[in-house]
């Protein structure tokens, strides 16, 4: 697994006082998300940080190298999952979380955004931190390793107030999958906003928009 670039910075103001890591998915990279924060315009300066998946080959994809936060084997995704990549990039999500409290973030001013795999590592994450994030906004995903999610989530986190949207047509993590995630959450005692689209595997201006009033929200709470 080869090492990373360093992350996308873009931040909206000086002294931001919030912070949201941006995960890219499947053989994306971290510019993926960039033009999507570009136009957001959050009332309060934010700093935003995108981060590179490691290059690694995806058996799903015939061994093909290309950015991925862990490999994905068959066609159903949450089948036979990849704990220990998914382990990998937590650590490295863990890090950034890290790096942002040095910068004087507060966790609490923290949030993880992904989409598709990038999501499933911003949920799998946020519910083991040792302190509470702001949020997690998860977006046309599912939670991974959902069977040990409910002996490994820390108690404390259920207070993360948690962002789903999914698109109804969605071929490549499906619909029905998202929506069992979303009910695992909540079973798990977590309070999940859920939003779904008339849309694929993608982003909607409808969705951009439902975004924008959940983060500003958690923002001024």
């Amino acid at each position: 697994m080869a090492g990373n670039p360093t992350p996308i910075i873009l931040q909206t103001g000086k002294q931001a006082q919030h912070s949201i890591i941006w995960l890219h998915g499947l053989g994306a990279d971290g510019q993926d998300f960039v033009p999507l924060a570009e136009q957001m315009e959050l009332p309060v300066p934010v700093r935003y940080i995108f981060p590179h998946a490691p290059l690694r080959p995806v058996t799903i994809n015939g061994g093909f190298v290309m950015r991925a936060w862990y490999d994905i084997v068959g066609q159903s995704i949450n089948a036979q999952q990849d704990t220990a990549g998914i382990h990998a990039s937590q650590l490295l999500v863990d890090a950034l979380i890290a790096e942002e409290v040095a910068h004087g973030i507060a966790p609490q001013n923290i949030f993880l955004a992904g989409f598709s795999q990038g999501g499933a590592i911003a949920l799998h994450t946020a519910l083991r931190q040792t302190v509470p994030l702001g949020g997690v906004l998860a977006l046309s995903t599912y939670l991974p390793l959902a069977e040990t999610a409910a002996r490994e989530l820390l108690k404390q986190t259920k207070i993360t107030g948690v962002f789903m949207a999914h698109g109804r047509n969605d071929p490549v993590v499906p619909y029905a999958l998202g929506v069992a995630s979303k009910e695992a959450l909540q079973k798990f005692g977590y309070t999940v906003e859920w939003h779904e689209y008339s849309m694929q595997h993608s982003v909607c201006e409808e969705e951009l928009g439902d975004i924008k009033a959940w983060l500003i929200k958690r923002i001024e709470e």
